[in-house]
């Protein structure tokens, strides 16, 4: 089941999020052109995870009751269609609707296609096949920025949104024709699909912690490094890219590696050694003063995130099992989406008042602290993974 139903996950995902970064980088350009201030960038940027952390809780929650697909075609087919809304927008708050509904539709996509692959990974091999899911949504959203620029230059804005959209129609009707149906069957005795039992298990409190301080520390990096890139370390926009394109496609590439290995060794101890390795390759970037140190630092961070973020997904398979695997990658992704959002934001306020680097400064204490909490709430948690695992069906029939 797994080998048949992965590749039409990873790919659908992977074009999503290729079409997903195709805008990252022009999102900025194009709000100020439609007369933008700085505040109402800050609320753009924050409105699509503000929606996806509202709405993924329901949406998971459904998905254990009625099947996943349905929601990834969904969600993919909304996608295309909202994307062409952004070339509609033509002042700030019409921009502000097209990105809230973007966001609703982004909750249908990336947490219940991992749920999905929660579901049918083997017991013992969680690991590596998150390591692979998360590598094929990395590599579609470093890619994205890169492609993005190079359609804007040659064709302009209007065309890169309509190509958004060609990518995520793609992704839909690869899904649709292609990906198994994913329906549960009866829940077997003792699991419980509650947000509330959920949060009574000390593992996840402690991812959803972790994960929080991870997106924290990850929006600061994304939103400020280019400045303190440009104005401290005089980089060209060029480098800069070359910077933050090193750091995604060396943890994407890494998260195989990094899922392997959380299949042998402690989920819990891997999640705490990524995230110290996280902090000090945020604490250093305000003293980096060339090229090669940031490039370094950024090699680092790279790799701190993939092991973190390779063993954690491990660990919400596990809990996923106990509780509805939707549910429990709903609650890691609005862990996400609510760091994603207030990360920037919270940055930005100390970057008014202390300077930049204190954005990293504050960085790395919230990546501490929630190694830390994380460490502190899942110190019960068993060893070795959970061995009862709840089977989907495909097409009606008990998957193997």
């Amino acid at each position: 089941m797994i080998k048949k139903a992965f590749p039409v996950l990873a790919l659908s995902v992977f074009s999503s999020m290729l079409g997903a970064g195709i805008i990252a980088p022009l999102l900025p350009l194009y709000a100020e052109n439609l007369g933008a201030s700085g505040i109402w960038i800050g609320i753009i940027f924050s409105s699509f995870s503000i929606t996806r952390a509202i709405f993924m809780p329901l949406f998971g929650w459904l998905s254990d009751r009625n099947g996943r697909k349905f929601f990834i075609c969904m969600g993919l087919l909304s996608y295309s269609v909202v994307s062409l809304g952004y070339i509609w927008a033509d002042g700030v708050v019409r921009l502000t609707l097209v990105r809230l509904l973007h966001g609703t539709a982004g909750g249908m996509i990336f947490p219940i296609a991992q749920a999905y692959v929660g579901d049918i990974s083997p017991v013992d091999e969680e690991g590596r096949w998150m390591g692979y899911f998360n590598a094929a949504f990395l590599l579609g959203f470093g890619f994205g920025p890169l492609m993005g620029g190079a359609v804007t230059e040659h064709f302009g804005m209007n065309v890169a949104f309509s190509a958004m959209g060609g990518l995520n129609l793609l992704a839909f009707l690869i899904a649709a024709l292609f990906l198994p149906d994913s329906k549960r069957g009866k829940m077997r005795a003792g699991h419980v699909s509650s947000f509330r039992q959920m949060s009574t298990s000390g593992t996840s409190r402690g991812l959803f912690c972790y994960r929080l301080a991870f997106a924290l520390g990850r929006g600061t990096f994304t939103a400020f490094l280019p400045i303190f890139a440009g104005l401290s370390v005089g980089l060209s926009p060029g480098l800069i890219g070359t910077v933050l394109g090193v750091n995604i496609l060396l943890m994407s590439l890494f998260q195989v590696c990094a899922g392997r290995i959380a299949d042998r060794l402690s989920r819990r101890l891997l999640v705490v050694i990524g995230g110290l390795i996280l902090v000090p390759f945020l604490a250093f970037i305000p003293s980096t003063r060339s090229f090669w140190q940031l490039l370094g630092l950024c090699a680092l961070g790279g790799l701190g995130g993939a092991v973190s973020l390779s063993a954690a997904s491990a660990l919400m398979v596990e809990e996923g099992r106990r509780f509805g695997m939707g549910s429990a990658a709903a609650m890691f992704t609005v862990a996400m989406s609510i760091g994603m959002a207030i990360g920037p934001i919270l940055s930005g306020l100390i970057v008014d008042l202390s300077g930049v680097e204190w954005a990293f400064y504050l960085a790395t204490i919230l990546t501490f602290a929630g190694t830390v909490l994380f460490a502190w709430f899942s110190r019960n948690h068993p060893q070795e993974p959970q061995r009862v695992r709840s089977v989907p069906e495909v097409d009606g029939r008990r998957s193997p």
